[in-house]
């Protein structure tokens, strides 16, 4: 019998989130950027193992549901951790215009995949399998990058702070780097309402008797 190798990345991935999550509430460096290389390598792995799956024709049911359950798991893991990082400790993680990651931006960002992750299960139950969109898998692109970027952040804030960095190359690149995932933030709310509505309209159709 063949390993489905799809669904296997799919399921590695969900293995990942936690040892994400893990890393980064360390308080040093290292582990922090070793949590931003290790949500690198889900992240890639998302976008691989769609692709896999319909080159070698092995597209199933399971990998329309738990491949976007992995990428909620993993949004889950990491803002979390790093909402409770920005609270605890704001110098860590500042973001120009939002003055660090806000409430609101959590809830938005994680509320649109409890809402659409318990409408999938609700269509599964029906008989429909709602697979990810293209602006759906846009809206996990731009929340990968934010996250990464929130990521890296904290990190080498971290080691800023235990090595002293200091400088004007250091302080240009951190400048440059916090309002990229001031710009990555506001793409990825942008995405996540949009997506919410173009979902909403598609389970509707299901939930109405019609296809997705």
């Amino acid at each position: 019998m063949s390993v489905n190798l799809p669904n296997a990345i799919t399921s590695i991935r969900v293995a990942l989130a936690p040892v994400v999550a893990f890393l980064l509430l360390q308080p040093t460096s290292h582990p922090r950027l070793l949590a931003f290389l290790v949500f690198l390598l889900a992240a890639i792995s998302d976008l691989w193992d769609g692709q896999l799956a319909r080159r070698r024709g092995q597209i199933t049911d399971f990998g329309k549901i738990v491949d976007p359950v992995a990428d909620k798991l993993l949004v889950l893991a990491t803002l979390l951790p790093l909402y409770w990082i920005g609270l605890a400790d704001p110098d860590l993680l500042p973001i120009p215009l939002y003055g660090g990651l806000p409430l609101w931006a959590i809830i938005v960002l994680l509320g649109r995949e409890v809402v659409i992750t318990t409408l999938r299960f609700a269509a599964a139950k029906r008989g429909t399998v709602v697979s990810a969109s293209s602006v759906g898998k846009r809206k996990a692109l731009a929340q990968n990058i934010f996250v990464g970027s929130a990521i890296l952040l904290v990190a080498l804030r971290t080691g800023a702070r235990t090595g002293g960095w200091s400088g004007p190359f250091w302080e240009g690149f951190q400048h440059v780097h916090q309002w990229f995932t001031t710009v990555s933030l506001t793409v990825a709310l942008a995405l996540t309402l949009f997506s919410l509505v173009t979902y909403l309209a598609a389970f509707g159709r299901v939930f109405a008797g019609q296809e997705a």
